[in-house]
This record gives structure tokens, C-alpha cells and sequence, in this order.
């Protein structure tokens, strides 16, 4: 099939910013490009062919749209599976397939699937509800402290919790969840693995990511990881027999724990671009969006690479903010070198929500990190309140 400057159309189920930095790549090979999300003010919105606004968990929305494209992805998980199945049996090519995101959309699920294939992970207990949590833990059979995870609808921090303190489960929604061991870990670290549907399959480098304590988000991504190169090999081997069991198409990004003993426990994986990826587009010889777009059209896979090293600084809103955005100070780093600032067209701030990244590029990855942190502590997302 012919994808380039042609009738070819490839639909984007969600339309926040992880489409529109995949619609950079689509506009490069001048692919046309088809979006559904519930916002008019979605990111996605201003680089599209044809956007639509539209419910991504009701069947017929997404069943109606994916009638109009060739092939289908999506970059948020929190889309309707039974429609995804439909178009699939209708000859819809779906990337990547519904199976796959059937095993990864709900984490209980996800962790039962690790266990079942000998993937090593924390050990975990499943709940059907928050009163389920609560009875085990008076009765003994649950120990504090551990980390609770709602199986579905988390997004971006929201949804994991570390309960320390019986009172810590007080306004948590009552719904299915896991309880999960706190594992004692020196690094969290992540691959992204990009398989195209012929079976080439390649894996960027290791990263480090460093977490906000209290939002439970990214807020630096490190490429290389600064961790044993024994290690690195042993996350990657986890990382592509995670990949083979899954056998999903597109990029799977891997999310692991380095413990005190150098074992890697596998956290939980996300089947679309990732933002421990982000890093790439400055950095890699190809981005993880890039690859994304390749795997899913079964092209062949660009070279992943670094050219030099990256860090990637997440710009989240601040707290006590709330409104129209306004990104404080962000004129003054570009005119440091190495430095990019990406936008995500998030025309309204709120505490925590992921509003842009930084990218630093050096052949210093501690040089880097210095920089890293000065962009940090230069950019306030806040609002005009």
C-alpha cells in the first residue's frame, strides 16, 4: 500500500499530546491522519487531516470512526475494546491488536498475565473493591505499608497510591484494585521495544527516570540509565521476552525496578509512545514516534539509537494553579544550548498535569543532568489567576 501523499488514512484513537508529537512524523512523510477525542481543545487538534470529537469508551464511536481509516492506533488505553475487536474482524488493521490491550488495560489483569508467564514482578494481591482492602488489612492478612493501584482509568500519578497508614485509604475511589508489595529499589528504569508486524524488532537504550514524591509522576528521564552495563543487558532480555508474550505491535514501553540486589521486576508496560521516550526526538537517530508510525504500517524500523546523550525534564502545572496557562520564564532557556522546549497545546492548567517537556542534549550525561535541573527550577507552569 501506498501511505505517502496518498488516500491512505491513519486514525488516532485520543487526541492529547502524545498524538500530536506522532503527528509530526505523519506530516513528514505527508501521511493523512484521522482523530477522534472527547475535547474540542484537543492537542491533536491543529495537526490532523480531520479531527472528530467524540466519546473514546462508547462502542459506536469509535466503531464509526474506525470505518473511515485503514489502519488504527491509539495513544491512550482507555478506548472501547469491543469496537477495536469489531473493526478488526472487519479487516480494520488495528495497531497495536486488541488482544494485546486487552491483557494491559486493566493492571489486574496485566499482573496475573506476569505471573502466568514467568515475568518477575512485585508480589501483588487483587481486590474487588477499597472495603476488600480495608477488611484484609484489620484482619492482618495485608501488611502496611504497600502501594494501591485502581486497575483502570489511571492515568498520568492518579490512581497509585503508597498507603502507609489505614487512614491513607480515606477518599479512594471504591473500585477494583491491587495492593502491591513496596519493593525496595535503587533505580526505576524503562525500555521502549518497537515491533512491526513482519517481526523486526529493536529496543532503545535503558532509561533512568526520576520521580515527584508526592504526584507519583516522571519528573526527569535519563538516557543512557547511569546503572552496570550487566544490569542494562538484563532489563533489555526482560524487556523482549516481555514484548515476545504480549506480541503486540508498535512500541510497548517496559516500566522496571532495579532492586538493592540488581534484580529487574517488571512494574507495568504501556502499549503506544511513551514519556520515557520523549527524550528521543532530539536525541535518537529515530524517535520513538517515529518508530511508532513505522512499526504500525509495517515499515522498516529506524536505528534507535542515541547520537548523544538526552534528559528529558517533564513541565507539569504547579500546585495552587489553576486556569490559563502560562509558562513562566521559558524565554530564558532558549538560549541555552542543547536545550528544547515542547509544548503540548493544553490550554488550561491544573496541578500536576503534564503541560509540556524539556529536552537536554550533551555529550556530558552529568553535564546534562546539571542543565536538566537549572531548566526545572527556571519553569513555572502556573495560570493567570
Amino acid at each position: 500500500m501506498n501511505y505517502f501523499s496518498s488516500d491512505f488514512k491513519l486514525g488516532i484513537l485520543g487526541g492529547g499530546q502524545l498524538g500530536k508529537m506522532l503527528l509530526f512524523d505523519t506530516r513528514k512523510f505527508d501521511i493523512q491522519t484521522y482523530v477522534l477525542d472527547p475535547s474540542n481543545q484537543a492537542p491533536c487538534k491543529i495537526a490532523c487531516n480531520k479531527f472528530f470529537k467524540g466519546d473514546l469508551m462508547n462502542f459506536e464511536t469509535v466503531y464509526n470512526f474506525g470505518k473511515k481509516v485503514d489502519v488504527l492506533t491509539f495513544e491512550i488505553e482507555l478506548v472501547n475494546l469491543e469496537a477495536l475487536e469489531k473493526l478488526e474482524e472487519e479487516g480494520i488493521k488495528v495497531y497495536p491488536s486488541p488482544k494485546t490491550l486487552k491483557l494491559i488495560q486493566n493492571k489486574g489483569i496485566q499482573k496475573d498475565f506476569y505471573i502466568k508467564h514467568a515475568i518477575p514482578t512485585a508480589n501483588y494481591k487483587r481486590f474487588g473493591n477499597l472495603k476488600s482492602v480495608i477488611v484484609d488489612i484489620l484482619d492482618s492478612k495485608l501488611k502496611l505499608p504497600f502501594v494501591w493501584k485502581c486497575t483502570e482509568f489511571g492515568y498520568d500519578g492518579n490512581g497509585v497510591k503508597v498507603i502507609r497508614q489505614i487512614s491513607d485509604l480515606d477518599n479512594l475511589a471504591n473500585v477494583e484494585c491491587i495492593a502491591e508489595e513496596m519493593v525496595p529499589f535503587k533505580n526505576e528504569l524503562a525500555v521502549i521495544v518497537c515491533r512491526n508486524p513482519s517481526g523486526q524488532i529493536k529496543t532503545y537504550p535503558v532509561v533512568e527516570m526520576e520521580f515527584h514524591p508526592e504526584a507519583n509522576q516522571v519528573e526527569y528521564v535519563i538516557c543512557p540509565a547511569r546503572i552496570d552495563p550487566k544490569v542494562a543487558e538484563k532489563a533489555i532480555a526482560i524487556a523482549l521476552n516481555v514484548s515476545e508474550k504480549f506480541n503486540h505491535v508498535g512500541l510497548l514501553a517496559v516500566e522496571m525496578f532495579q532492586t538493592e540486589d540488581d534484580e529487574i521486576l517488571v512494574n507495568e508496560v504501556a502499549p503506544r509512545p511513551h514519556n520515557s521516550g520523549h527524550y528521543s526526538i532530539e536525541a535518537s537517530y529515530t524517535s520513538q514516534f517515529e518508530n511508532h508510525i513505522r512499526a504500525i504500517l509495517n515499515l522498516p524500523l529506524g536505528n534507535t539509537a542515541s547520537k548523544v546523550a538526552g534528559i528529558m525534564v517533564n513541565l507539569s502545572g504547579e500546585e495552587g494553579y489553576s486556569g490559563d496557562v502560562v509558562y513562566e520564564n521559558i524565554e530564558k532557556i532558549l538560549s541555552w544550548e542543547g536545550v528544547t522546549p515542547h509544548i503540548y497545546g493544553k490550554k488550561e492548567t491544573r496541578p500536576f498535569r503534564k503541560m509540556g517537556h524539556v529536552t537536554i542534549v550533551n555529550k556530558n550525561i552529568d553535564e546534562a543532568r546539571k542543565i536538566a535541573e537549572k531548566v526545572k527550577n527556571m519553569i513555572r507552569v502556573i495560570s493567570n489567576r
